[in-house]
């Protein structure tokens, strides 16, 4: 090469900030990316078990026909709980669930009234469960499994499942 001949010079584009061609170009800067992006895209949404818990939970309960929730061990125990000045009654008691990123899947554990059709019961409950978990929350519920562990009696009313203490 003499003094006079140029040598080919390459060169890559860069660019800060938002945007530059789509050929070869760099896009550098905090936010550059998220900047484009729809905001309803930008991060991760976590939904906790306990959230899915509670809703299940309630939507079971806002059955008719369910009396009670839980087995007869954590129903004992709900009723020691209700009885402590304070204390709150426990919504989650009966469900348990698995969350995914995307999916969940419930399991209840219900009391029903007698007399109530209990196919018909679980079928309202799941129904009801799946479309108040998936409007609150956007998860898909692949499953909701209902156990029926107890049916409620008439004659039960007076009979809470905790025995009374003989001393005051």
């Amino acid at each position: 090469m003499t003094a006079t001949q140029e040598a080919p010079v390459t060169t890559k584009k860069s660019v800060t900030g938002q945007g530059g061609d789509a050929a070869g170009s760099t896009t550098v800067g905090a936010g550059a990316v998220g900047a484009n992006e729809p905001a309803a895209t930008r991060g991760r949404t976590s939904i906790a078990d306990v959230v899915v818990v509670k809703i299940s939970g309630m939507a079971a309960r806002e059955i008719p026909g369910v009396y009670d929730m839980g087995g007869g061990l954590s129903r004992t125990i709900g009723a020691v709980r209700d009885r402590v000045p304070g204390g709150r009654p426990n919504v989650g008691r009966g469900v348990k669930v698995e969350v995914g990123e995307r999916q969940t899947a419930i399991d209840l554990d219900l009391v029903v009234e007698y007399g109530v059709a209990i196919t018909d019961v679980a079928r309202d409950v799941r129904e009801n469960v799946i479309a108040a978990v998936e409007r609150i929350t956007g998860l898909e519920v692949v499953e909701v499994n209902v156990t029926i562990n107890d049916v409620h009696l008439p004659e039960d009313e007076n009979d809470t499942g905790v025995t009374e203490g003989r001393v005051e």
